[in-house]
């Protein structure tokens, strides 16, 4: 271990000596885009909380009207629990592995919402309870701000990407331990526009 700190601290002084500061230069943008990547990750949890905040209510309004539905209701409450459980640390964003499953948790949930506002249709009453339409706004707001927030996850993870492969930040980075990141990707079959039908 020792070795390895010695090592690191030899090729950053010999970098700061052969450019001036520019080793140093080097390592501090990859702190900062580092932390830029951490921030969006954290906007994007916030972002997810959010929708894993408003689902019990949504499910309880709904459950009031439509008591028959219980194996939707319980597809929810079971996506919910899943996705609650599946957590991904800063840490781990660069490992593919822990981001898809992540990203499968939580499309899971998706689905399951998706299910449940169809059965929402065949309610009137429900569709017409201010309640509902209230939970249903906010749901979609928050749907959307999911989708800002993981496009400006994937804009830092790239910025922080090429930061970690330019050269000679590519030195520095493999030295200190500064992997490239994973970013969301499309769902399986996303290309494909779903089937509505009357």
């Amino acid at each position: 271990m020792r070795n390895a700190a010695f090592l690191v601290l030899v090729v950053l002084l010999a970098l700061v000596g052969l450019g001036g500061c520019a080793g140093c230069a080097a390592y501090n943008e990859l702190v900062r885009a580092d932390e830029e990547v951490k921030r969006a990750w954290s906007d994007l949890q916030s972002a997810y909380q959010r929708r894993m905040d408003l689902i019990p209510n949504l499910v309880e309004t709904v459950r009031g009207f439509a008591t028959q539905e219980r194996e939707v209701l319980q597809g929810v409450v079971e996506a919910r629990s899943r996705a609650g459980q599946v957590q991904l640390s800063p840490e781990a964003l660069a490992d593919p592995e822990a981001v898809r499953r992540f990203q499968e948790a939580q499309a899971q949930l998706s689905s399951a919402l998706s299910r449940l506002l169809v059965v929402v249709e065949q309610y009137p009453q429900l569709r017409s309870s201010e309640l509902f339409l209230t939970l249903q706004a906010q749901l979609e707001g928050t749907e959307n701000r999911i989708n800002v927030a993981r496009q400006r996850y994937n804009e830092a993870v790239q910025r922080y990407n090429m930061q970690v492969r330019r050269f000679p930040t590519v030195l520095i980075a493999s030295l200190l331990g500064f992997r490239p990141r994973v970013g969301f990707e499309a769902q399986a079959g996303a290309e494909t526009a779903p089937r509505v039908r009357f």
